[in-house]
Order: structure tokens, then sequence, then C-alpha cells
């Protein structure tokens, strides 16, 4: 059952409080991830091997799989797998490869021309988890952009399954990103080794992927001790649902226990004008919950989770904009009017019939996300995730004439008088 709240009772601090999630306040989590970071930085691949009999019960002989191998595992998939893989494949690259867009020239006085050219990060990191549930959705959410920006080197990071190995559905998706080798590592010391390297994985420039708390953490705390950069922190998922009187309890049900199923720290909120659609939504909870595989994992994430009585649509979304959701969801006939009220959110889904499931697979776009309230600053991940755009200028002698004598009254009022001869020498 959600806990239930109601908006108009709730102070900013009791606001504060449930909004927070993922919090780390003894820090207990840093300190765990800390040991790890220091060890794989130490011993390199023997901190990795003994990891993995410690975490994932695996003993390694070596910490990857090659070509053959991986197409071995990938042609063990049906081919109604392989086909959904392939159609999920192609409309992730359809809504990718239109953000590849070139910027003009700009001549911003005559003989003073600027512009932006992008360039690919030449080595990604990315983190496929596989903790509970195996993700292959989230090596093409990573693995296509990656390709489409031009990265001259990918190195995929995911944990090995008991039999030393990846899943089929893994290694069919690395077969589509041509892709040749994976490394079987997990959690926060497969951050570690991708921002230090070891042995046998190569440093990287830029870590992408999701995971739980500590791959989160690991993921901030390289940022800020090694020259790697990050995504995002992309932590344990959630979800907002806004929903009125128009909505249907069991599409809200549904759409709740499909993120609740991630794992037991994953949130899902739902926010309403209805107090009997609450009431109703918490009935089909239960009856949902019966029929799920997963339904001990999704149980805790539920009773980590609340509902939200509002006034209105627009109290309502005044609330998802102070929480930040990565998911959320409009189901109100009313979906159009609110677009323009979306100011924090990674991804929106409008309407009735579109449940986040199929953002997170198939639609096009991209289901890596911010997290945590991050959306208040962070994008999802897209191909200018995996470029870094450069900036150049070309001036003419009919430039120097234009811009050189503001050019030396700023740099004699700033006192630079280098940078102002700069300019004069030329004139």
């Amino acid at each position: 059952m959600l806990k239930q709240y109601i908006y108009s009772e709730l102070s900013a601090s009791d606001i504060d409080k449930i909004i927070a999630r993922n919090t780390d306040d003894s820090h207990t989590i840093q300190a765990t991830v800390q040991e790890l970071l220091t060890d794989v930085k130490t011993r390199g691949d023997q901190a990795l091997k003994d990891l993995a009999l410690q975490f994932d019960k695996v003993t390694l002989n070596k910490l990857y799989l090659d070509a053959d191998e991986i197409l071995e595992l990938a042609m063990t998939i049906g081919r109604d797998q392989q086909r959904a893989l392939e159609i999920a494949f192609q409309n992730i690259h359809k809504f990718h490869s239109i953000q590849q867009r070139r910027e003009r020239r700009l001549e911003t006085m005559p003989g003073v021309k600027c512009w932006r050219e992008p360039r690919p990060i030449e080595k990604v990191g990315l983190y496929i988890p596989g903790g509970t549930a195996v993700l292959p959705s989230t090596l093409l959410m990573l693995g296509v952009p990656a390709r489409i920006a031009g990265c001259k080197e990918i190195i995929v990071c995911s944990p090995p399954q008991q039999n030393g190995k990846i899943n089929g559905y893994v290694a069919y998706c690395l077969h589509l990103l041509k892709i040749d080798r994976i490394y079987l590592v997990g959690g926060a010391q497969a951050v570690a080794a991708m921002a230090f390297g070891t042995e046998s994985i190569p440093k990287v420039d830029k870590i992408f992927g999701p995971g739980n708390q500590y791959v989160t953490k690991a993921k901030s705390m390289v940022q800020s001790i090694s020259n790697v950069s990050i995504d995002m922190p992309a932590g344990p998922s959630e979800v907002l649902v806004i929903a009125d009187h128009t909505a249907n309890p069991a599409y809200i049900a549904a759409d709740l226990l499909a993120q609740a199923e991630h794992g037991t720290d994953s949130q899902a909120i739902l926010v309403s004008t209805s107090k009997d659609l609450i009431n109703l939504v918490n009935k089909e909870l239960e009856k949902q919950l019966k029929d799920l595989p997963r339904a001990a994992i999704a149980t805790k994430a539920i009773e980590n989770s609340y509902a939200v009585l509002a006034k209105d649509l627009k109290e309502a979304m005044l609330f998802s904009n102070q929480y930040a959701p990565e998911h959320l969801i409009l189901e109100t006939d009313s979906w159009n009017d609110l677009i323009p009220l979306v100011q924090q959110a990674g991804s929106v889904f409008l309407g009735h019939l579109t449940p986040e499931s199929a953002g997170d697979y198939a639609s096009g776009t991209n289901h890596t996300l911010p997290t945590s309230g991050y959306a208040r600053s962070y994008s999802g991940v897209s191909v200018d995730s995996f470029v870094k755009k450069i900036t150049f200028q070309h001036i003419t002698e009919e430039g120097i004439a234009q811009i050189g004598s503001t050019v030396e009254l700023l740099a004699e009022l700033e006192g630079l008088h280098a940078h102002k001869h700069a300019m004069t020498i030329r004139k």
C-alpha cells in the first residue's frame, strides 16, 4: 500500500523530507566504495577477480569475453528475441541520428568568424547493470549514441553470470553494436577499473551507465579523484505518475510496479487529484503484485513509495517539479495542457497509452536518465553526451580593424597588457 499525503498539509520541510531519496547520511556507502576504489587502483586485475568471487560468486580465469565467445552466446537466443532487439536498435538509432546537427559558421563582425565543431570522446566506458536483472536494453541505449558519435574505443563492463559469462541477449546487443569485447566486472569495482585502468581494462575518458547506490557513489567519487568524467548521477530508478479522474487505476498500478520491480531501492510515486483513484490504485497494486515473479522486490519498493493528493493538476505539477523525477507519466486526458508546466524531469510519457516501459526498451528515446532529483540540472544520455564541442575562430585583416580597439580597451581595463600587445602588434 502506498503511504498517503495531502499536498496542502505538507510544509516545505515535509516536502524536502519526503522527496529526498538514496541519501547516505552516515557515509556508509561512501566508506565501502572508497575501499573498493583503493583496492582496484592498487591491485588491478587481481582485485577484480577477488571481488568477482566475493560478490558474484564466480571464479574468473580472465576478465573478458572476446569476439568469438560473444558471437557464440549471441546465437543461443531465439529469432523472436533477436528481432525484438533489432527493432529496438533501429528505433534508438533513428531517434539519436537526428541529434547530429552541425552549426553554421557565424560572422560576429566583418572579418571575424566563429563556430563550433563536435569531436567524439575517444575512450568511453559503458557500465551495464546485471544484479537482480540483466539489462541488454541499457547496452543499446549507451552503445548506439556512442557509435553515432564516432567514439574510437568503447569499453563495456557488466557483472558475470554464475557460469562466468554473459547472457545471450547482452551478447546479441554487442553483436549489433559491433563491439568485440566485454569485461566481466560489475558494481563500483567496474567504475574503478574504467576510471583508473588495470592490466586488462583500459582507462577511459568518460563513464556512462546507471546502477545501484554503490555504482552511483563510485561514479561521483572517481570524477573528483581522477580526470575521468561521468554522464550523470544515475542511480536507483524512479517514476512519478500524475493522474486524475480520467485515468485507469489498473494502468497506473502497472506503471508503478514496472518501476518498483527494478530494485528494493526504487521509488514509485503517485500524485493524484482524486482520493478515490488513490484507493483504487492501492487495490490494484495488491491484485497485480500477486502475479509478479519479482513481487518481493516490488513490494519493498512500494513500501518505500507514497501517494500525494493534490487539489488540481497544477498543484500536482508543482509537486512533480519539486521531486524532479527520472520518469514522469501524465495519465490524464489533459496531458497536452501540462507539457508547458513540466520543468524538471528526465523523460515524460504522455497520456493513458504511453507506458514508461516503451521508453525503457524500444520507442527510441534514451532510458539512461538522471535520478535522485538530478533532473533539475542534468539531461538524459544523448549523442551530445559522447562528444565535446570545440570552438573555432578566424580573423582577417578586416576583422583586426573591426575588433582590435575593443580587445585593446578590454585588456587594458583588466590590467593585462600582454593581452593588449598581442592585438596591437597585429594592427
